[in-house]
């Protein structure tokens, strides 16, 4: 036996996401069956549906930033009941005993996680080898890899934070951003927006660093203290050596020199946007200043349930637009254009219509 359930695929690099019906698995005893409410759209959706970084088999369903309502529990369960509201992110699986798994720190699983939508499924008991994501009705997760969604937070509001908001907050809580300190965020998108808002909360002073005047008016609403530009030669001048950390969102390959000379001495500047080759690395601004950068990849289970509790604190959810199942492949379009602030999400009621 396994649950119908019913999603949006698609089955090519070049064709749109379509309807598509497919299996899920019964739930096992650990296992939590989630009735699906919204997904958030990640732009990683999009790279992956569209083959640009060449793994992805078809049909595939993507969708990573889940939030539900719990609709079913194995007998062994512990943590969920029926009607609990929660969410999953990035990954639904690892080998759970490496060194990295032991220290909650799943996403860098020795042995390689096992990702929300295109991996191999390593559990079974469904028709497909591969898993499928959240553009769907329902899934089945293993509850270790379930969370928690603070009741005070609009859920539709919340489910990007299973992405966008543990890759921004992970790296500002591992390098103890706080009260005090001067930090930097690179770009403001989907994952620049929290990162301003997160590092506001952890009380340091936070500075835009954008290209466009538009953009920094709209992150001292969100909260930014200040606006560096990084088109003006004279204020980066101005604002060199000065900065004790830099969460750098920029999503493609860029010059990361004129950012690295921003930092003060033996400050680190996180790289969490690019996921390709920097266009040029210069050894000048790290060996002079002793200074580095390093980069980091979503949260760990504990980490997640720690960045949900401390959004549920200090209120904070992601700015979205909400869209309809049927208008998915023109939210992409305008995801790609950058004309969203800042997430799109799907509300899947709409599925059913």
């Amino acid at each position: 036996m396994t649950i119908q359930t019913q999603g949006y695929a698609t089955h090519s690099a070049t064709s749109e996401l379509i309807p598509f019906t497919f299996d899920r698995r019964d739930p096992r005893p650990t296992d939590v069956v989630i009735d699906i409410l919204y997904c958030g759209i990640c732009h990683s959706d999009i790279h992956s549906a569209r083959n640009e970084w060449g793994w992805t088999q078809y049909p595939f369903v993507p969708g990573h930033e889940i939030v539900g309502r719990v609709s079913a529990v194995g007998n062994k369960v512990s943590k969920y009941k029926i009607g609990d509201l929660v969410g999953v992110g990035c990954l639904v699986d690892s080998c759970c005993h490496c060194p990295s798994c032991n220290e909650g720190l799943e996403q860098y699983c020795d042995n390689g996680f096992t990702g929300t939508y295109g991996s191999e499924d390593k559990i079974g008991g469904t028709s497909h080898k591969l898993t499928f994501g959240g553009y769907s009705d329902k899934i089945t997760v293993e509850e270790r890899f379930v969370l928690r969604v603070p009741g005070n937070l609009d859920p539709a509001a919340a489910a990007p934070l299973l992405c966008a908001g543990i890759t921004t907050y992970s790296p500002l809580k591992h390098w103890k951003v706080g009260p005090g300190q001067k930090v930097g965020i690179i770009g403001l998108g989907g994952l620049g927006h929290m990162g301003v808002k997160f590092a506001r909360a952890m009380g340091a002073h936070v500075v835009m660093i954008t290209t466009s005047p538009r953009k920094g008016e709209d992150a001292k609403m969100l909260g930014a203290d200040e606006v560096l530009l990084s088109k003006d030669a004279d204020a980066m001048a101005a604002a060199q050596n000065s900065f004790d950390f830099l969460l750098n969102t920029i999503p493609v390959g860029h010059d990361a020199d004129p950012y690295m000379a921003l930092l003060k001495r033996d400050a680190t500047m996180v790289v969490v946007g690019a996921v390709e080759p920097m266009t040029n690395v210069n050894g000048v601004p790290f060996i002079f200043r002793r200074r580095s950068m390093a980069g980091s990849l979503i949260g760990g289970l504990p980490e997640t349930q720690e960045m949900l509790d401390f959004c549920g604190q200090h209120n904070i959810t992601c700015d979205i637009e909400m869209v309809a199942m049927k208008d998915v492949n023109t939210a992409y379009d305008r995801t790609v254009k950058s004309d969203v602030k800042y997430r799109f999400v799907i509300d899947m009621a709409t599925l059913k219509s």
